[in-house]
């Protein structure tokens, strides 16, 4: 990225360039995706691309970044209330399925186990502070407050698009998304949550 700030027309070419190349990894991954067909989706040049992210690495770096902080910012956890986080999770996915994609990609390309991140105490320090007060407090189930997150995550993306299931797609009826979100809600307050 570059060190002085951006002109707005900078700016705007950047974010084009963003918004291509998110949809781009989304759909074919690291490997498979083409800068080619990022700039031209962009309306730009490979040197555009390369003066902003350096390289095709360093732009997958910085939208996989911005989409796990999008994550953190859009769908916080404020309370111990594991049942309503699942369900704003699901609705994120509805969304945003680009944002799960890119995870997967991510998993499957770069870090096939262990966290999904290295510095993951930054993203998900707050959320297992959240857990572990819940769990003192008698509401939630105790056990490894990373685990439970990560159950809560995995219940939530039970109809996301990486769903080996079923994925769901916001083209489909509000009742059909109200039913899932109250059993999503349900299961999630009978395995994690204590009344």
């Amino acid at each position: 990225m570059p060190d002085k700030e951006l002109t707005a027309r900078g700016a705007a070419t950047r974010s084009r360039i963003v918004d291509a190349a998110t949809a781009e990894f989304a759909e074919h991954g690291i490997a498979g995706a083409r800068v080619e067909r990022i700039v031209a989706a962009a309306g730009t040049n490979k040197a555009q691309l390369y003066a902003y992210f350096g390289s095709k690495d360093g732009l997958f770096d910085a939208i996989f970044g911005a989409s796990l902080e999008r994550i953190v910012e859009v769908v916080p956890l404020e309370s111990a209330d594991l049942a309503d986080w699942a369900v704003r999770l699901y609705d994120e996915y509805l969304r945003r399925p680009d944002l799960i994609r890119l995870a997967t990609w991510h998993r499957l390309e770069r870090r096939p186990a262990g966290h999904l991140v290295e510095d993951v105490d930054r993203l998900d320090d707050r959320k297992l502070r959240v857990i572990a007060e819940g769990q003192a407090a008698g509401s939630v189930q105790p056990g490894d407050p990373f685990d439970i997150m990560a159950l809560v995550i995995g219940m939530s993306m039970a109809w996301s698009p990486v769903s080996n299931v079923y994925a769901a797609t916001a083209a489909e009826s509000k009742r059909v998304h109200r039913a899932r979100s109250e059993l999503l809600r349900e299961c999630v307050r009978r395995a994690v949550l204590i009344d």
